[in-house]
């Protein structure tokens, strides 16, 4: 199998354990198969390559781990880690099976997410658009709220479904404490208002965070001409329409207050 004597799928090499056993895992498992297939770092000198549930106690193992976590689909693969390890007689890790976090109306598999990604659905690991930490960091959510938003979910043993709204509240909650107050108008329309000094500007103040004086307030200038949202203005207004009406029809609106 190493000189390359045998084409792919010919021959694997197995682990005799037993047959017998209750958790076809440990059925003599397979421990390495043959792939004739370029490697990014070996080139075309290897051609066979070691099974997940072979390699995975031996990289923990490397590698220092204590405590190897996993997904819930791994609990039966457990008996097979630990018995390669204890043949191997090297440090010996422990593995933990949690359930793994799933978002409703989002896709968290890696394999699916890497296939947006190589067939350009979205533009790389850090689109907006998707759940990664990189992602969610273009989109405005912080460190602080990811963090709170894993606590509020916890630690499960049973596979289950998180509403995408806690993870949005995790990011409201934070940004309510840090993110200073600002006002912007999307899409303005001008309003005059007829019976105000037109030379007169007056400041209001404004707080810029309710949650923090140490952030202290702005001043926002108020005189004859404003801008509102267009939203809030309807010129044929509908039934129950809360909002600003038109006295005649010019480019802008007219008020008097």
């Amino acid at each position: 199998m190493r000189n390359g004597d045998f084409k792919d799928g010919e021959h694997v090499l197995r682990a005799k354990i037993d047959m017998s056993s209750p958790n076809m895992n440990m059925r003599d498992p397979i421990m390495y198969r043959i792939r004739h297939a370029h490697h990014h770092r070996t080139g075309d000198s290897w051609c066979i390559y070691p099974m997940y549930d072979w390699a995975h106690g031996q990289s923990d193992s490397i590698e220092g781990i204590t405590h190897s976590i996993c997904t819930l689909e791994f609990e039966n693969h457990r008996p097979l880690y630990d018995w390669f390890i204890e043949q191997l007689g090297i440090h010996h890790p422990q593995q933990i099976e949690f359930a793994r976090l799933n978002l409703n109306y989002t896709i968290m598999s890696k394999r699916k997410l890497l296939r947006l990604v190589e067939e350009k659905f979205v533009s790389g690991w850090d689109d907006p658009r998707m759940p990664t930490i990189s992602g969610l960091r273009r989109r405005g959510y912080t460190p602080k709220a990811l963090r709170n938003f894993a606590e509020g979910v916890g630690v499960a043993k049973r596979n289950n479904v998180t509403d995408i709204s806690f993870l949005e509240f995790s990011i409201r909650e934070d940004l309510n404490e840090s993110a200073d107050r600002v006002m912007a108008v999307l899409n303005p329309i001008k309003v005059i208002i007829l019976n105000y000094d037109k030379f007169l500007v007056e400041s209001l103040d404004a707080v810029n965070n309710p949650q923090d004086e140490s952030k202290g307030k702005r001043l926002i200038p108020f005189s004859r001409e404003i801008f509102i949202e267009s939203e809030d203005f309807q010129e044929v207004p509908q039934k129950n329409f809360i909002g600003f009406l038109p006295v005649m029809k010019l480019d802008y609106v007219t008020l008097t207050l």
